[in-house]
């Protein structure tokens, strides 16, 4: 019932997302701390989304979790802080709200306050989904959102195709074998082909300001 809602509103939003329904595949999902963040709902069937928590945490998990949790005591939230939450939602939630608060951990996970992303001319901001080059408005859509905020993040750093794919895509979601390249090519020709660099071997990242 939480769980459908969630994942759709996020991927409209431009995330890939994965969905573990069960401890086992949260677990699992977790072993190579490759999310960017974790939601994380209490109420896992068979088990306590804290002992989630408090396992990954040890284990060098660093991606922000925030927790969603109907258990709307000061009990229970000092207990999901303390195991290593950094923000909690107490259930019933509003949609907008949990993007907000997603959106800040993120800034926060990269050490930023700025809510919008900027590089050169080249303005993204995630909350109104509006990209603007040279102060224009540009119309973008939504792989194409998340690959140029995948880059902007950090804009001189090489990301590979299986990278992009993973900010991309998330489970059972099909990936042709050249869709990297196809959003790539969508992106230069509404931002400029030179706004895009191609490293061979290596990956993309966008042109170095002047």
């Amino acid at each position: 019932m939480i769980g459908e809602p969630v994942v759709t509103t996020l991927r409209h939003a431009g995330y890939a997302v994965d969905w573990a329904q069960d401890v086992r595949d949260a677990e699992l999902s977790l072993v190579h701390d490759v999310c960017d963040l974790v939601l994380l709902d209490l109420g896992l069937p068979k088990a306590d989304g804290i002992d989630v928590l408090a396992r990954y945490r040890p284990q060098g998990g660093r991606a922000p979790v925030l927790i969603l949790t109907a258990r709307d005591t000061i009990e229970k939230r000092i207990a999901g802080l303390d195991a290593g939450a950094d923000d909690y939602v107490v259930k019933p939630f509003d949609l907008d709200e949990l993007a907000a608060r997603l959106r800040a951990l993120l800034r926060r996970r990269a050490g930023r306050s700025c809510p919008a992303y900027s590089h050169g001319a080249l303005v993204l901001d995630p909350a109104s989904r509006n990209v603007t080059l040279n102060g224009e408005l540009l119309s973008l859509g939504p792989r194409e959102f998340c690959l140029l905020r995948a880059l902007i993040e950090e804009p001189m750093r090489l990301n590979t195709r299986s990278e992009l794919e993973d900010k991309l895509y998330g489970w059972g979601e099909e990936i042709s074998s050249n869709a990297i390249e196809v959003h790539v090519h969508g992106l230069r020709r509404k931002l400029g082909a030179e706004q895009i660099v191609t490293v061979r071997g290596g990956g993309y990242r966008l042109k170095q300001c002047e």
